[in-house]
């Protein structure tokens, strides 16, 4: 959560997480560019397993912009809810560099997460940080093996440094479905600041195209965050299902 009330994509952008058409990219050859926008809709928006808008639906753009030689910058925009405070949107910063050592894709890069229209209390602390963040996957067909590791100098909430890992898998299976299951731990050195002690988080999801490049996904959220634990007794932790609509052009 990136909230000490309510907690983030991502870019953990999990809401988008699966793989899309390879169609729905568009390319700019004179330049060596391949353009990605994906809007979606979702019934929640949840950071590394814990609701950004107090449990309510959540539409979202992500913006991809790659370079042929690997080097990308992308954005991720969505609206938030956090109590007590008058953030209502979030767009997060993204830029990098990918690439492929001996069937491993890797993606080195960084996000900076911001909150335009948020004002600051006398005497409160700041929303925005950055995360340095590294990714990689191998594909064995059918399965294509994820990791991620992102690290902060001062996390939301100016909660000093933290850690995120994260693995996962996503699995082919017949008529066209994905089974996608992750597991992700987050450790934060100040831990009363930030609201939440550390936690696992971890979900299990399908997802498919369903016509015309529209890509639907159900899947089971959770993490180890008692009641009592998240955010001064929040709901915003607790296990829940969520399903989102997305479209990439």
């Amino acid at each position: 959560m990136k909230s000490p009330l309510a907690c983030a994509s991502a870019l953990s952008l999990s809401i988008l997480s699966f793989s899309l058409p390879a169609a729905a990219q568009t390319t700019i050859d004179s330049v060596g560019l391949t353009v990605t926008a994906t809007p979606a809709v979702s019934s929640d928006y949840l950071f590394r397993g814990i609701s950004q808008t107090r449990n309510r639906p959540a539409i979202s753009l992500t913006l991809d912009v790659q370079h042929e030689s690997g080097l990308y910058v992308g954005g991720f925009l969505s609206n938030v809810t956090f109590p007590g405070s008058n953030a209502r949107q979030e767009l997060d910063l993204l830029a990098g560099y990918r690439f492929e050592v001996g069937g491993l894709a890797l993606d080195l890069g960084g996000v900076f997460y911001t909150y335009p229209g948020y004002d600051k209390p006398e005497g409160g602390y700041d929303y925005n940080y950055f995360e340095a963040m590294a990714k990689a996957s191998y594909t064995l067909d059918p399965v294509k093996f994820l990791g991620t590791a992102a690290w902060s100098p001062d996390f939301y909430f100016e909660s000093g440094s933290a850690v995120y890992l994260e693995a996962g898998a996503d699995v082919g299976l017949p008529l066209d479905f994905t089974l996608a299951g992750r597991f992700g731990y987050q450790w934060i050195d100040r831990n009363p600041r930030y609201g939440a002690p550390d936690y696992a988080n971890w979900s299990v999801a399908v997802s498919r195209e369903i016509y015309a490049g529209f890509v639907l996904t159900v899947g089971y959220y959770d993490t180890n965050l008692s009641k009592t634990d998240c955010f001064a007794g929040a709901k915003y932790c607790d296990a829940r299902a969520m399903v989102t609509l997305s479209r990439a052009f």
